[in-house]
């Protein structure tokens, strides 16, 4: 039996919920009329839809499964980051999607602990859908209880692009690998009026940059640790933070790095501006050709006493995952049909093909027509990884460390201030 949801639940969870709150964009529908009683049709919730990587081949998807069940109808609600929220409000009265496709991060961590979605392990085993799935991803959808959140569908790989024209103009004659030569690379960029390292250090694409550089002297296990609990004392811990100030006083880092977001990363990096990005593949994917060209993926540089010994990128498996709800568990034969629909290698291959986006489940199936995203699945064990701290930072602590990564990549402020506001951010959690 699920607990049932209650506004409490959701606000002990961390997830905020302001009832009053006027949630916009939620394709045709308002947020408390999403669900469909009609046993016949199967209401989806997705970020998917519009200009979100890999829209158009879900909605191609849609239409295929609509034209090879033709006695079931899909309503398809869309929505953007606040698609957590809306979701949350449907769930409080009852009247929630389905099938909600989104990653597993902040708000979403505690969903299946308040109820407001199901464990699915039993139907991912009665389906057969098990060893469709990569051992990793499912490890990443399993909780402390054993509990799958959802059906693991969308990875990533994180890389860092390199656009070597812009190394070359500047005379940087090879991919920077330590912490020195980044600092020199930077250093040559800048004289040519090229921003080194282009970041949102107001936004998620610069607090997951500050992560995987504090990990340069921090284990799997202690990264862990320093991220579940907030607990930055360590002496690995110092010392990464130390690492990172270091190269962002060395003017590494794009000016004004702690005012800057995801799009105006992806501009300065797209259009030249920048030479060096933190990409995740679905960025990775919307690089032109006139500057792809150009570009190498490798790892983050590390310096001496690293607990690594190559250059770090990060990996997930949680970006998107199908998760069901209480609702939809009333109409599981038509979920069971669509999710079979989704798993299958055809449906898979296309998303890699046709939107360069890597997947949680097995194939053989390279994104060919997206280079850069090739060049990153094919990096192996060329790169170190570094832990993508997602599904470890408590849900009320993910946007205090957002401000958090702001102030770290504001030019002058110490490793000392830097601990204390990673640190800080962890006590409402």
């Amino acid at each position: 039996m699920h607990s049932p949801l209650t506004r409490r639940g959701f606000l002990a969870a961390g997830s905020g919920l302001a009832a009053a709150t006027v949630l916009p964009g939620l394709s045709g529908c308002s947020a408390l009329t999403g669900a469909d009683s009609d046993p016949d049709t199967l209401v989806v919730h997705s970020q998917l839809g519009t200009t979100a990587p890999g829209s158009p081949t879900y909605l191609a998807a849609l239409d295929r499964f609509r034209k090879e069940n033709p006695g079931l109808k899909v309503k398809n609600l869309i929505n953007g980051d606040d698609l957590a929220q809306v979701y949350e409000t449907s769930r409080l009265a009852r009247k929630e999607p389905d099938v909600v496709m989104v990653n597993l991060y902040d708000k979403t961590l505690a969903w299946t602990d308040v109820g407001a979605t199901v464990d699915v392990k039993g139907y991912l085993d009665d389906w057969g859908l098990r060893t469709r799935v990569l051992p990793q991803a499912l490890a990443e959808w399993t909780d402390a209880k054993g509990r799958v959140r959802a059906f693991p569908y969308f990875a990533t790989n994180w890389p860092i692009a390199f656009n070597r024209a812009l190394l070359d103009r500047a005379g940087v004659d090879a991919i920077p690998a330590t912490g020195d030569e980044l600092i020199a690379a930077a250093r040559k960029l800048r004289a040519k009026g090229i921003a080194p390292v282009t970041v949102g250090g107001n936004d998620w694409t610069g607090q997951k940059l500050l992560a995987q550089i504090i990990q340069t002297f921090l284990t799997e296990d202690e990264a862990k640790h320093a991220y579940t609990t907030g607990d930055f004392g360590s002496r690995g811990a110092r010392e990464g933070i130390e690492y990172f100030v270091t190269l962002r006083d060395a003017g590494v880092f794009a000016d004004k790095a702690q005012g800057l977001i995801a799009d105006t990363m992806f501009t300065q990096f797209n259009t030249g501006a920048a030479a060096i990005e933190s990409a995740m593949s679905s960025a990775l994917a919307k690089v032109p050709p006139t500057v792809a060209r150009h570009t190498e993926v490798g790892g983050w540089p590390l310096t001496e006493g690293a607990v690594h010994d190559k250059p770090t990128i990060l990996r997930t498996y949680t970006l998107i995952g199908f998760w069901i709800s209480p609702n939809g568990t009333k109409k599981i034969d038509a979920v069971e049909k669509f999710l079979r629909f989704m798993y299958r290698p055809d449906t898979v291959a296309r998303f890699i093909k046709e939107s360069g986006r890597d997947m949680a489940l097995r194939s053989d199936v390279v994104s060919t027509d997206f280079p850069l995203v090739a060049a990153a699945q094919q990096l192996g064990s060329k790169v170190g990884q570094a832990l993508l701290p997602d599904v470890y930072v408590p849900p009320a602590a993910a946007q205090p460390l957002i401000t958090a990564t702001s102030t770290s990549f504001t030019r002058g402020t110490g490793a000392a201030k830097v601990r204390a506001v990673l640190e800080a951010a962890y006590r409402s959690a």
